[in-house]
């Protein structure tokens, strides 16, 4: 799977989706922090890759429909600390990996993962 990290999230997470076997990069890399959301995800649209984010607004379906975009994974740790976010991502990864994301919102909780 191809993904793209959003730019609250830390830039370490990379290398766990690489060791995965998955190709990611991220808004950082390409120049486009600080962009509004539609940019971000007309650029994941055109890449065809799923977006790996914190960020809530992205997670409106009525405003970003998910059958329109390749996947969308919204994280939700429980604190936001840098380190908890990390750690919350890698030990939901494997179950992140065995969704088929193509065209839904992933939300993931400590509580679970619930896909729309």
């Amino acid at each position: 799977m191809k993904f793209k990290l959003d730019e609250n999230l830390p830039l370490e997470i990379a290398d766990a989706f690489r060791d995965s076997g998955h190709e990611i990069d991220s808004v950082q890399s390409e120049g486009l922090g600080g962009a509004s959301d539609l940019t971000i995800l007309d650029r994941v649209q055109t890449e065809n890759r799923i977006l790996l984010t914190l960020d809530k607004g992205i997670a409106d379906i009525r405003l970003f429909p998910p059958a329109q975009y390749p996947g969308i994974v919204l994280f939700r740790p429980a604190t936001s600390g840098r380190g908890e976010v990390l750690r919350f991502v890698q030990e939901t990864l494997p179950d992140i990996l065995s969704i088929n994301l193509q065209g839904r919102l992933a939300i993931v909780s400590p509580r679970g993962i619930r896909v729309r």
